[in-house]
């Protein structure tokens, strides 16, 4: 797949002939209103398997050919290039994506196997239907392989039978399913959720559900009760028989915790804890994970911070979950929601003291509008990334791109006249992120949180990956 920004005056219809695509496929992939419905600034994802050549200085049209394994005369006819001979540092080239044609007697399971891909990958990218004849002659395009494997987790405080549709739209792109969140009690008890329609949901999807649980509530941040638990051998023992009572009960397969706001005295009481339950959980045949906060260094001043030790829970937990989302939090001033610079800083020293292999890279699919001038106090609206770009093409405002913090946001001005800053995530700002976890090599992404739609996130997160299930 390509990513195109929309320019000043530009058109559906033009982008798609650019592309040599079909203008439905980019509104279906993008879940565009309209094909006129569009803003400047805005990132599309071209659903193509032609990939994108920027010529460097001193290149040659056959040495990118020979470098992409295509012909000069493919690239020159996909790129309307007249004269081989002539092309500049700059230029936008199209390689063409391998294409085979069917012979007398070929099916396709042959050709997928032949070229290393899988058979519903081949039919889609061809868009060839079950049960469709396909005859000798047809031109079919190969899919490029599919991009390493990850595991994938997907928190959601949508529960009930809101949480079956999430989990039916989004479940193939899932490996875990965290219903979010049982809130412990000061006498070890939880308070109960109504979740089982998501496990069950969740394992008609393969997708292994994993029990979450937190100290803190939007109103409290929880520290007081995470003191009274982790200084009670005898209430952590409560706490942890009810766990293990509930994921029985319930199907879990894995815990997460997520306790948040730990006092900086209680670092080793929560360490302690967290040995324990691995102990406790492993004895039964769960597994465990935590949520850290995102730190660029092992001591950290800060509520937030202090008490979430990066060595010990690499050391102790089966996983971790890197919680590298809420710079532009919704009561702060406004800013990217996941700035990749910042981002950065904690992958490396997340890397220097925890296995890559044990930690999920987090993901915020959501987007935020502060109103301007921002007061102290004031709370910014969240919504998902697809209304950011409506809001965008209705109030006309040209999408700006942030290249250090590779993150999109724009202004506009409501209808009683006030301004408006709106930071969220598109594609190039997904891309990049994927980029960041191929380029670390981490486990793999959990997603905060699912429910917000963003259909190009879903489509990127496929064409670059392959999703492990685990049932």
């Amino acid at each position: 797949m390509l990513i195109h920004v929309v320019k000043a005056g530009e058109s559906l219809w033009e982008i798609a002939d650019e592309y040599r695509v079909e203008i439905e496929n980019i509104i279906d992939i993008n879940k565009l209103q309209g094909p006129d419905k569009l803003a400047i600034g805005q990132s599309l994802i071209i659903p193509t398997e032609d990939t994108l050549h920027i010529v460097a200085k001193g290149e040659t049209l056959w040495e990118i050919a020979e470098k992409y394994e295509a012909t000069v005369m493919g690239i020159a006819e996909l790129s309307r290039i007249m004269n081989p001979n002539e092309i500049y540092p700059g230029l936008k080239l199209y390689i063409p994506a391998i294409r085979y044609t069917i012979r007398p007697g070929e099916s396709l399971e042959k050709i997928a196997r032949r070229y290393g891909v899988s058979l519903e990958r081949l039919m889609k990218v061809n868009n060839i239907q079950r049960g469709i004849r396909v005859y000798p002659g047809t031109v079919l395009i190969i899919p490029k392989k599919k991009g390493p494997s990850i595991e994938v987790n997907g928190y959601t405080y949508e529960l009930k039978e809101r949480a079956v549709d999430i989990v039916k739209k989004d479940g193939n792109y899932l490996t875990y399913l965290s219903p979010f969140p049982y809130l412990i009690k000061k006498d070890g008890g939880l308070e109960t959720i109504e979740d089982i329609p998501a496990i069950e949901a969740a394992y008609l999807e393969e997708i292994v559900p994993m029990m979450s649980i937190t100290n803190f509530t939007i109103t409290d941040r929880g520290e007081n009760l995470a003191r009274i638990i982790l200084d009670s051998p005898y209430i952590q023992g409560q706490l942890l028989t009810n766990i293990v009572n509930t994921m029985k009960e319930k199907g879990y397969r894995g815990l997460n915790i997520d306790f948040e706001n730990v006092l900086p005295e209680d670092r080793e009481l929560y360490n302690k804890f967290l040995q324990l339950a691995v102990d406790v959980l492993h004895e039964e045949g769960y597994f465990l994970s935590t949520a850290l906060a995102p730190k660029m260094r092992g001591k950290e001043a800060g509520l937030f911070y202090g008490a979430h030790d990066y060595k010990a829970h690499g050391k102790i937990a089966d996983f971790v979950v890197l919680m590298t989302y809420e710079w532009g939090h919704r009561m702060g001033p406004p800013q990217a929601i996941s700035p990749l610079n910042e981002i950065k800083s904690v992958i490396d020293y997340a890397i220097s003291v925890i296995p890559k292999e044990k930690i999920l890279f987090g993901l915020q699919i959501y987007a935020r509008d502060w109103m301007l001038p921002h007061r102290r106090g004031q709370e910014a609206e969240t919504f998902s990334c697809q209304e950011a770009v409506l809001r965008a093409v209705e109030n006309g405002a040209e999408i700006q791109y942030d290249e250090v913090s590779q993150s999109p946001f724009y202004r506009y001005r409501d209808k009683r006249g006030r301004m408006h800053e709106v930071w969220f995530e598109d594609a190039r700002s997904v891309q990049a992120k994927f980029d960041l976890v191929k380029s670390y090599d981490l486990k793999g992404i959990s997603y905060w949180a699912l429910g917000y739609p963003f259909p190009q996130n879903w489509a990127l997160l496929e064409d670059n990956f392959t999703v492990k299930k685990l049932i």
